[in-house]
């Protein structure tokens, strides 16, 4: 599988023992990963990579988890696996993993919003293994997908229906510099809690 090439990135939020380990570690990244997107989440080197077609095998058990908990996607909890290929990999202008070690933890994707005057806000959907969660995945799957967005050409990036119960993306989104700018009275029906608010947030990217 051909790989994209793209510049490397390194965020560093652990604390090495010395600078000459962090620049031995970004090297040997850069070398193997032949300039891929690596950053460094709570010590474990996370890689994001765009996904190719026949990776969604790999993806499928990441999204039939969240989607059949049906606590979070706006997805019916029995959606096929043909029918999740085509909404995670071929409506998408993009898709992307996060993986460690060759093992996939997360995905992402990233499409336009809205057509016309309003194709310059994209849309992005995230998706992290519930036995990954708490290892930094999401924030560096939302911080990478910006600069993707940026790239791409779009102004802004917009998250339409964000079930208020999930506390911990808003909060992520939120750290991120996402604002609540519409709330939908009882328009997202949760599985225990019943009809709950969902959120739309927003972000203007362009400095």
């Amino acid at each position: 599988m051909e790989r994209s090439k793209k510049t490397v990135k390194l965020i560093s939020w652990v604390r090495f023992g010395s600078y000459s380990e962090l620049l031995y570690l970004y090297a040997q990244a850069y070398k193997y990963l032949n300039q891929q997107d690596v950053m460094l989440k709570k010590n474990a080197v996370i890689l994001i990579r765009e996904a190719a077609q026949d990776e969604f095998a790999d993806i499928w058990p990441i999204f039939e988890e969240i989607v059949s908990a049906g606590d979070t996607y706006a997805y019916p909890k029995e959606t096929s696996k043909a029918e999740g290929e085509r909404l995670w990999m071929k409506v998408p202008r993009k898709t992307f993993v996060a993986e460690s070690d060759g093992e996939i933890l997360g995905t992402y994707y990233i499409k336009t919003n809205q057509s016309g005057p309003g194709s310059h806000v994209c849309n992005c959907g995230y998706m992290v293994r519930t036995a990954a969660r708490g290892k930094g995945i999401a924030t560096a799957m939302c911080e990478h997908s910006q600069q993707v967005a940026l790239e791409l050409g779009y102004s802004a990036m917009q998250f339409n229906f964000v079930a208020s119960s999930n506390e911990g993306a808003i909060r992520i989104w939120q750290q991120m510099g996402f604002e609540i700018v519409g709330r939908l009275p009882r328009a997202f029906n949760h599985p225990v809690r019943s009809y709950i608010d969902a959120l739309i947030m927003y972000k203007w990217l362009r400095t």
